[in-house]
């Protein structure tokens, strides 16, 4: 079994027992997060699929941690006017751990 969901802008494909980093939510370590923006459930052979969301459907989940992502460099430059700059970004994320799928 595996859900299509959204959140923070992007669109994840979780299962149950699925640890997943996803945009920062507003929970703190060990509080239980319900998604409720469900695209498509699949259960074997029986599909549900959403226009553009399934009203009923939600994931539970857990959050496992809170932290900062790799940094990424960031480099600007003219050619042939001597402009050259660097800036480094860290996102914030937050781990979650699937509990279970409601349809």
């Amino acid at each position: 079994m595996y859900a299509v969901i959204t959140t923070g802008g992007k669109q994840y494909k979780v299962s149950p027992g699925d640890v997943v980093r996803v945009e920062s939510l507003d929970a703190k370590k060990g509080d239980t997060v319900e998604l409720n923006q469900v695209f498509m459930i699949a259960d074997g052979d029986k599909v549900s699929v959403g226009k553009p969301t399934l009203a009923s459907a939600k994931v539970t989940a857990e959050v496992v941690e809170e932290g900062r992502g790799e940094k990424l460099l960031i480099f600007k430059h003219r050619r042939r006017k001597g402009f050259r700059k660097t800036n480094g970004h860290r996102q914030n994320y937050t781990a979650i751990k699937v509990k279970e799928i409601k349809a």
